[in-house]
């Protein structure tokens, strides 16, 4: 009797819902008689990606997975302390911070420190002048109306923290804002914390126009 090569496929029951990582495929036996062919049948699987059902972490058990006891068969510690850490304020963003009360008597931030903490703000400048450190920044906006918006958005932005910035309205469209802590003569923290603030304003809406050339 001549073998003849059968090609077969298969599915298998997965619950719904079930992780796509593992499918079966079609299976290829090897070349076997008919009758054989019957009572053999050879199913591979192949990865098919990350597993979907992972990427979001835990979820609840199937069915099947809880009638079969697995976790019965888990190794580890029942008294396992869980504790759920909450973060300092050095790990929050600057933004995020209030500011504290100054002393006279505590010194400025030097300029390494200020450097180091210009990467937590966007769009300032470190002015290194002859009496003390300050930060600067300036937008340039549509016109004067959207100027005087600015200056608004950035009174009410800092109106909690009881540290200003010193506001400029320069020209017909242009806002020019400084930070320093007078009263030590220098930066201090609460200088980069209403800068953080101040990053966080909306200002799309109060930028020039972009040109459209036809």
């Amino acid at each position: 009797m001549a073998s003849a090569a059968a090609h077969l496929s298969f599915s298998l029951p997965f619950p719904p819902f079930s992780s796509p990582r593992h499918r079966p495929v079609t299976a290829f036996p090897y070349p076997t008689t008919q009758s054989q062919n019957q009572s053999r049948v050879s199913l591979r699987t192949r990865a098919l990606g990350p597993d979907f059902m992972g990427d979001f972490g835990a979820r609840d058990p199937f069915p099947a997975e809880i009638a079969s006891g697995f976790a019965e068969k888990v190794l580890g510690n029942v008294d396992t302390e869980h504790k759920i850490l909450i973060p300092n304020a050095s790990a929050l963003s600057l933004a995020k911070q209030d500011c504290s009360p100054i002393s006279p008597l505590q010194p400025p931030l030097s300029v390494d420190e200020a450097k180091a903490l210009m990467k937590k703000v966007v769009g300032w400048r470190l002015l290194d002048e002859e009496g003390g450190l300050k930060l600067q920044c300036s937008w340039k906006l549509r016109d004067f109306k959207s100027g005087v918006e600015l200056i608004n958005r950035i009174y009410k932005a800092t109106e909690a923290t009881d540290h200003f910035p010193s506001l400029h309205l320069e020209g017909p469209n242009q806002v020019r804002a400084e930070l320093w802590t007078a009263s030590i003569g220098g930066l201090s923290m609460n200088d980069f914390i209403v800068a953080a603030k101040i990053d966080e304003i909306k200002t799309s809406d109060l930028a020039p126009r972009k040109r459209i050339w036809a």
